[in-house]
């Protein structure tokens, strides 16, 4: 077993000390704690954060920083400190307890959709509970995984629903060429357990712009309501299936025009604009009458 002992250092900051020990006692990992409950997974600050004097503690290699309150000088307490230190480690009892990250259990596999610039990864589980769109990194920033997969050049968009990911590349790469690195990237980031979006994004503020974001309900007309509806029954499910998604814009009641915006796959197709607008079109008139006119939909 090793032994311990204690070599208190002073710093450039007359309110830290260093008290280095002769062995090392993370693995790397640096730890900074500014109060008992930050301290939870370490027992060695926690029992330092009973000292009424201590106000941070550092856990780094071999040594443990420690910051003080100007209540005592170090000089009065250093010496009681150190051997609480060296009793502690030489106890045996843990300094750190790293919590082990919880695999989930995963499979990603790519599907073609009809967009050729557009790839769709879909996962054997929920990964986000609304859709998502990010046209940039800029408007990826509470999403981790969407940073990461803009870090590729070749990245022109990601889209997130339910179960999969859409993602839209520039013509400089063929999928045939990266389609297994980003499948991996994608399986891997889900197996670790991370959040594919943060918690706290709300999904009727995700970054898009105004004019391509859903009205409230409870400000639209009856007939707006219908359309929705119909979009939400009949029209969602298929375009999902392709890795993309539908938006109701607006309807304009005295032209009789219902303006639809396209997202993921269905964002810059070459044929989803015309296919699903006189797909919907069609449907349109076909349930709701002379009501409708025209519909016109709009790449997100």
């Amino acid at each position: 077993m090793k032994e311990y002992s204690i070599t208190v250092v002073e710093t450039t900051n007359p309110t830290i000390l260093k008290f280095e020990t002769n062995h090392f006692i993370t693995t790397g990992a640096n730890y900074e704690f500014k109060n008992i409950d930050e301290a939870k997974n370490s027992p060695l600050a926690q029992q330092l954060f009973y000292l009424p004097f201590i106000k941070t503690v550092y856990i780094s290699g071999n040594f443990i920083g420690l910051e003080r309150f100007d209540i005592v000088e170090w000089n009065d307490v250093k010496d009681e400190v150190a051997q609480q230190l060296v009793e502690y480690l030489n106890a045996g009892e843990p300094i750190v307890i790293e919590e082990k990250s919880k695999k989930v259990a995963v499979t990603v596999y790519a599907e073609v959709t009809p967009n050729p610039s557009t790839m769709k990864f879909v996962a054997s589980r929920k990964i986000v509970p609304a859709t998502f769109e990010f046209k940039n990194i800029d408007e990826a920033k509470d999403s981790d995984l969407a940073k990461a997969l803009f870090q590729f050049p070749f990245v022109k968009q990601v889209f997130f629903d339910q179960n999969y990911v859409s993602i839209t590349k520039y013509d400089v790469a063929e999928w045939d060429d990266i389609t297994m690195e980003l499948r991996e990237l994608i399986r891997n980031f889900i197996t670790d357990g991370n959040d594919v979006v943060s918690i706290d994004i709300d999904p009727q503020n995700k970054p898009e712009a105004p004019q391509q974001e859903e009205q409230p309900k409870v400000s639209l007309d009856d007939t707006s309501l219908q359309i929705i509806d119909i979009l939400e029954e009949y029209v969602k499910p298929a375009v999902a299936s392709d890795g993309g998604n539908i938006l109701f814009k607006s309807y304009e009641a005295k032209s009789k025009t219902v303006n639809v915006i396209l997202q993921g796959a269905c964002s810059g197709c070459p044929s989803s604009t015309f296919t699903l607008k006189n797909g919907i079109e069609t449907m349109l008139k076909n349930m709701m009458g002379d009501k409708i006119n025209e519909v016109v939909a709009l790449n997100g």
